[in-house]
């Protein structure tokens, strides 16, 4: 080999090691991107409801192309009956006042039954509250078995005890309570501290219920016909309540999977508490709300309107949605319950626009049709003509 070729491979193996000497790099840690941090849920906030049916909007609507016959005449019938207070009455509705209704009590008193279908569809305007969407249940007059006189396991039907008062809460607010010994206003006694005889001895004890279920539901429907061993009865209706928020049951039982799915009717409630009774006497106590009873000398029973109210035509309504008084016309997914109505009923659980509870009497069928009323729709309420325009015209 030349020198020169000698000295190229002396000077490649230099570089090789050179090359294989030099250390390598070290790894480049990349920089961590931070997390950003979430941003919080944004919370819906939902508008409060509007206050009363002027607030919530009305809309005038034609009247319903079919009003059945026998619908309208005991809507009449219920009618005449309400007008006497309809006429004085002060509404919370926003929408008419007692004058209103003057003229058309006044037509209404001189109608045959089977003039009702016109009078309804020609003599008022109705309207839409709201989106009119309308959810009802239904309520009946139940017969309960009774005593005069005490008996072991039997349930008190209890009069308005007289510790019972409106007073001032020591947070300023006011509502039903009593006043304990240091002269401060205290919530009532819960349904609890009645049933352990927290009134027991007073006085107070109208009659007894052979049974505490069915007495817990003739609170519920706000008034019975108690019937006693010797074939004679007394009507009770509502007189008061202790002031504490009502519970519904049923959805707890709902909520909790105690029912089946579509089994929340009254008659699946009782079944379960029957089953149950230890569990389902807890269950009933958890609604805290307690009704106190008086007795009927005449007709009845008798709703808010102070007038006696009619089967299969008397509805329960909120009062600031629907004048008390005003016909109402549901058309609704339940037949039984498609139709006239008229509103001389409130409920406890009867709040908001398009909420009623159609009243369908006592017996076994008014029970049953009650206790499963479910029924969505439209409501519309009939109103002296002119009376809506106005109401919408003012601020």
């Amino acid at each position: 080999m030349s020198f020169a070729k000698r000295a190229f491979a002396l000077a490649s193996a230099l570089l090789l090691a050179a090359c294989a000497a030099r250390p390598l790099p070290p790894p480049v840690t990349p920089t961590p991107v931070p997390t950003p941090t979430p941003l919080p849920t944004p919370v819906p906030v939902t508008p409060p409801p509007p206050a009363n049916a002027r607030a919530a909007g009305v809309a005038l609507v034609p009247p319903a192309p079919t009003i059945y016959d026998a619908w309208a005449q005991r809507a009449l019938g219920a009618f005449k009956i309400s007008c006497p207070v309809l006429v004085r009455r002060n509404d919370q509705s926003g929408l008419a006042q007692g004058a209103d209704w003057a003229p058309l009590c006044a037509q209404a008193a001189t109608l045959a039954p089977e003039q009702a279908v016109a009078f309804f569809r020609d003599s008022f305007d109705w309207v839409r509250v709201g989106d009119g969407k309308a959810f009802a249940t239904g309520y009946y007059e139940p017969e309960i078995q009774g005593s005069r006189v005490p008996q072991p396991g039997y349930a008190p039907i209890y009069a308005v005890p007289p510790d019972l008062v409106r007073c001032t809460r020591p947070d300023g607010t006011k509502g039903r309570g009593r006043v304990d010994e240091t002269g401060t206003c205290v919530p009532y006694y819960a349904r609890a501290d009645i049933e352990n005889g927290a009134l027991a001895n007073k006085g107070l004890e109208i009659a007894w219920a052979v049974d505490p279920l069915e007495l817990f539901f003739a609170e519920i429907q706000g008034s019975a016909k108690v019937v006693f061993p010797d074939g004679t009865s007394m009507q009770i209706a509502y007189a008061e309540q202790n002031g504490l928020p009502y519970t519904a049951i049923g959805k707890l039982m709902k909520d909790r999977g105690l029912l089946a799915p579509g089994g929340t009717s009254m008659q699946a409630i009782k079944a379960w508490i029957r089953a149950n009774p230890d569990q389902g006497r807890e269950l009933m106590r958890e609604n805290a709300s307690y009704i106190f009873f008086r007795v009927l000398n005449g007709p009845g029973p008798i709703g808010a309107l102070n007038v006696p109210v009619t089967g299969r035509a008397s509805v329960a309504a909120d009062p600031k949605f629907v004048p008390l008084g005003a016909p109402v016309y549901l058309a609704v997914d339940r037949p039984e319950a498609y139709g006239l109505w008229v509103a001389q009923d409130v409920g406890g659980a009867i709040k908001g626009p398009n909420r009623f509870d159609t009243f369908w009497g006592s017996g076994p069928d008014a029970t049953q049709i009650a206790g499963g009323m479910s029924a969505n729709g439209i409501a519309y309420i009939l109103l002296p003509k002119g009376v809506a325009a106005r109401a919408y015209a003012q601020p």
